[in-house]
């Protein structure tokens, strides 16, 4: 499982040695709960294990709703007010649902902001950061296809709006809306093709998130120092790792409980909080909300698509030098999923050979504006397409760009680091180590 030297799985009854040899199911569990990990790892690292939780919330909550749910778009919203008033404990099932949504990107967008101020992207772990994007993407592609299934006013709209900009593809755009709607417009289709792959792709998510673990821990975790374990004998890996149970799991159930107190609070009495009151009014099409916004985990990347109109020079300029081919919607179409592609970029993009954000005086600074950039494009996105909003929303996703594209290829090489600890178990005693600790750093290698 992991290149770092440790004990493996041996079989010691019979039963065992005989199923060992014909599915080692047994091992890989071992091994899996028992890979060494970095023992400097801090409370950032208790992400991984809610949003296992949560998927597995969400796929199980969500197999019980469809059992009463009809994807029809004469009687979709009519089953949603069945389930919240006739079947027993529906109301709790679709309102953990649909939390649960958020505390699944809550906990994505926590979980990216540690890999990228830890530098968890950098070599060899490439592939690993990879696969969480295209998870995150399908995670994106999910969620919205569920806020569809409702169909209410604002599950109707915001499907128009977002399946329209497709159309703005230049010579297949046409095409690709009418089969991705299923006709002309937002109807019965879409309902049912949204279903299907809403019902779909959370299967798929739990597949990558497995490749995803399996990545990592071939690579091995990375820590807050991104100093790499020794790997040169076992008695060396193990003053810098302490085994994953029950360590590192008693902390991280610890931590998955106490955000499940949230959780559970945020669902039993304010469970509606971060939806939208029109969506409680079934869908119409001769009716438009004046105000279509998607959910907020979506709302950076809605203010970028919106932020680049036809009075910005850049969208003047490439429309000039395509002959108009790329105008106002497309050029904020590939925007929005540019803001996604340079992220998993930044494995290439970092031209830095530190790792870890800890010891990068200057990324520090450039990152904490980034985090700020994040919540005001939240914002920005939250408010009409009129009057100051759309500047600030520029000005936003210019820092987006600009963060991964600029900055961070030119910190690599005018940006003097500070100096790092040579191994995990010095930055451990340094840190972490209670008084007297020394003992308990090294229990595992006695």
């Amino acid at each position: 499982m992991s290149g770092i030297p440790h004990d493996h799985y041996e079989p010691a009854s019979g039963g065992e040695k005989w199923l060992h040899r014909r599915l080692p199911i047994v091992g890989l569990l071992y091994d899996t709960i028992m890979i060494p990990t970095p023992k400097n790892l801090n409370w950032m690292w208790i992400w991984g294990i809610v949003l296992t939780f949560t998927l597995v919330l969400q796929i199980v909550t969500g197999i019980v709703l469809v059992m009463h749910y009809t994807p029809h778009a004469d009687m979709a919203f009519a089953s949603v007010e069945h389930i919240m008033r006739n079947v027993n404990g529906g109301h709790m099932l679709r309102y953990i649902h649909m939390n649960g949504a958020s505390l699944f990107f809550v906990a994505v967008y926590a979980h990216i902001a540690r890999g990228l101020y830890y530098g968890s992207y950098k070599e060899p772990r490439e592939i690993t950061w990879i696969i969480g994007i295209l998870i995150y993407i399908l995670m994106m592609a999910t969620a919205f296809m569920g806020y569809v299934l409702p169909w209410g006013q604002m599950s109707f709209w915001g499907a128009t709006v977002i399946t329209g900009l497709f159309g703005a593809i230049p010579f297949v755009g046409d095409s690709l809306l009418v089969w991705l709607q299923g006709g002309p417009a937002v109807g019965n289709a879409t309902l049912q093709r949204f279903f299907s792959l809403h019902y779909l792709m959370p299967f798929i998510i739990l597949g990558l998130s497995m490749v995803h673990i399996w990545a990592f821990h071939t690579t091995g975790n990375n820590n807050p120092t991104g100093v790499e374990v020794r790997r040169t004998s076992k008695a060396e890996a193990e003053k810098d790792t302490v085994p994953f149970w029950p360590y590192f799991v008693m902390k991280d159930l610890f931590a998955l409980g106490i955000i499940f107190i949230v959780f559970l609070a945020i669902v039993g009495f304010m469970p509606n909080y971060l939806g939208h009151p029109d969506n409680y009014i079934e869908a119409d099409p001769l009716v438009t909300p004046a105000h279509i916004v998607p959910e907020w985990y979506f709302l950076p990347f809605y203010a970028i698509l919106r932020a680049f109109d036809d009075s910005v020079w850049i969208v003047q300029f490439a429309g000039f030098i395509t002959g108009g081919i790329i105008d106002a919607k497309f050029f904020g179409v590939l925007a929005m999923f540019g803001s996604i592609i340079v992220v998993a970029l930044v494995p290439w993009l970092d031209t830095s050979n530190v790792r870890s954000g800890r010891y990068r005086p200057m990324f520090k600074w450039w990152f904490a504006l980034f985090c700020v950039d994040f919540f005001v494009l939240m914002w920005a996105g939250a408010m009409p397409a009129e009057g100051i909003y759309p500047t600030i929303a520029l000005i936003g996703a210019t820092y987006w760009f600009a963060f991964f594209l600029v900055i961070l290829p030119l910190l690599g090489v005018f940006e003097k680091p500070a100096p790092q600890p040579a191994t995990i178990e010095e930055d451990f005693k340094e840190h972490l180590a209670p008084s007297g600790g020394t003992k308990i750093a090294e229990t595992p290698a006695e």
